[in-house]
């Protein structure tokens, strides 16, 4: 077994392991990435960009389909050419792959193994039986992979998760899609506007992350008008017959329905890629699922020199994230034992579904009942989302009651992915509604919406007030 020596060993290629890797070789030290699989990033190969890349081609098959409401009309039927629809979808993912693989492929040759990593020890890996690597710090950056239940296990090569989708070839005609998520909503809502036929279905009344129900009901509203969509399903079997998926379940009417399907779509969430890494060898606690404790501004688990970035230590399944782990890991791996806390950003999270979905800071779930006010606007009169035809959902922004200052904010309406940055900017400068208020809004704008909410929060943040004053 041939035997290396690095100061810093990072596990996994993907945006975290990417970062890592550039940070240790930025301080100076040297570095191995190993990699067990392909080269390139979750969001590259079949994450954020091809579902864009779908989605893209679902809006424009929506606008052509909503036209006449503006009074343009287009003669002839719309025809959606899924073949057509994929090959650009797998072309430009492609090319976003090979610019990962481009830069991956200008690492020195010495600098990467390909392989599965084993721990020995909590320095020492070893890579399949053919490399021993001597590490004084390692970085583990080995992603997730999606859930798939053991309900879903009998439908054999009829059940997928959203890494197949990317490499269809065609459309299907009909998809079950279970799991009303970040990915579920995504595909689920792209496929119907291409016109594959879809059910969704989810657990608890879960949607799309949001946790304010108020918000969460005005999204669900604007999903139902366009597919079925039940939150809180009672799914009574699955069944392969041939090749197809017989579903019976109880609908929103309380009728039971039996329907196929081509495919369904597991969109149930992910799991760390930990198993197989030989966690136990290492000094680390483990948790009851093999997991083990870090520090989120160090990325250190524990006080050992071994890190954790990215999607596989299960907090915040974002490329953003990931990125700023994996430079935080990959810095504090290469000057361990001195270890430092990185700079982390205000959180912010979008779903692209139609309304778009943002969480700005954690949301409303994240608050403590009685500490702040919430100012609400909907976006059904909202002047320029109605010129646009875009006028659903509805935007809550959070205020701490005392201070005034803003704490976040949950939203599902148009434009915001652009107002969430907005939000997200003033969380992390910590300013206050009122200093908000002073900043400019152009008119018409749908950022006009934001203005509504945040008058409404510094309402009740002076009635707040003057009730304290009575007091």
């Amino acid at each position: 077994m041939k035997i290396r020596q690095t100061d810093v060993a990072v596990i996994g290629t993907g945006t975290a392991g990417m970062n890592a890797y550039r940070a240790a070789k930025a301080a100076g030290k040297s570095a191995i990435v190993i990699e067990s699989g392909v080269y390139g990033t979750t969001c590259a190969r079949v994450g954020c960009m091809p579902s864009k890349l779908l989605i893209a081609a679902a809006e424009a098959a929506h606008a052509v389909h909503e036209a006449p409401g503006f009074g343009v009309h287009i003669d002839g039927k719309l025809r959606v050419d899924g073949k057509e629809v994929m090959r650009r979808v797998r072309s430009e993912r492609d090319r976003f792959v090979g610019f990962i693989l481009d830069a991956v492929e200008a690492y020195p040759e010495e600098d990467k193994i390909q392989g599965f990593a084993r721990f020995v020890s909590d320095t020492v890996l070893e890579v399949d039986d053919h490399t021993r690597i001597e590490a004084k710090a390692v970085v583990i950056a080995t992603g997730s992979t999606p859930v798939v239940f053991d309900m879903f296990k009998p439908l054999g090569d009829r059940l997928i998760v959203n890494d197949d989708v990317f490499y269809w070839d065609d459309l299907p005609r009909r998809v079950a899609v279970f799991g009303p998520g970040v990915i579920g909503l995504e595909l689920g809502q792209a496929l119907s506007r291409l016109g594959v036929q879809i059910r969704m279905f989810g657990v608890q009344g879960l949607l799309g992350g949001i946790s304010d129900a108020e918000v969460r009901a005005d999204a669900l509203a604007a999903f139902q008008s366009e597919f079925y969509l039940d939150t809180d399903a009672k799914v009574e079997k699955l069944e392969r017959i041939g090749d197809e998926v017989e579903i019976t379940f109880i609908d929103l009417d309380g009728k039971t329905v039996v329907e196929r399907f081509d495919y369904v779509l597991a969109a149930t969430g992910r799991r760390p890629n930990v198993a197989g890494l030989g966690l136990e060898k290492t000094r680390a606690k483990l948790d009851d699922r093999g997991m083990p404790s870090f520090n989120n501004k160090t990325m250190q688990i524990d006080d050992l020199p071994i890190f954790i970035a990215g999607d596989v230590n299960n907090q915040v399944p974002l490329l953003h994230e990931a990125s700023d782990e994996g430079r935080i890991a990959g810095g504090n791996a290469a000057s361990y034992p001195e270890v430092r806390p990185g700079h982390r950003r205000m959180p912010v999270a979008v779903v692209f579904s139609d309304p778009q979905i943002a969480i700005i800071g954690g949301g409303r779930a994240d608050l403590e009942e009685g500490s702040f006010v919430t100012g609400a606007v909907s976006f059904d009169d909202q002047g320029r989302s109605r010129v646009m035809r875009k006028n659903r959902g509805r935007l809550h922004v959070y205020a701490d009651r005392d201070s005034g200052r803003f704490l976040g904010a949950e939203m599902a309406g148009p434009a915001a992915e652009h107002i969430a940055h907005l939000l997200s900017w003033a969380a992390q400068q910590k300013l206050t509604i009122s200093q908000m208020l002073d900043m400019p809004f152009y008119h018409p704008v749908v950022e006009e919406g934001l203005r509504t909410a945040l008058r409404d929060a510094q309402a009740q943040l002076e009635l707040a007030r003057s009730e304290a004053k009575a007091v």
